[in-house]
């Protein structure tokens, strides 16, 4: 395995008996890395938000899934 700068890219050389779905969980990993690279939200922002979304869906969805 290796990494090479081609211009302005990286390039992973990587076995093709690597496992794909690793390889995928490490490519999102880095996604979300560069996405929040300039993120101010704290944990706590984050997990407030999660708790309101979480919220609004059930309240949504609620009676779908208990057959109400």
């Amino acid at each position: 395995m290796n990494i090479e700068k081609q211009g302005n890219q990286f390039v992973f050389k990587v076995p093709d008996t690597a496992d794909l779905e690793a390889l995928q969980r490490l490519l999102n990993y880095i996604e979300y890395i560069q996405l929040t690279k300039n993120s101010k939200a704290t944990q706590e922002d984050v997990d407030k938000l999660s708790r309101e979304v979480n919220i609004s869906w059930w309240e949504r969805n609620k009676n779908r899934l208990l057959g109400e």
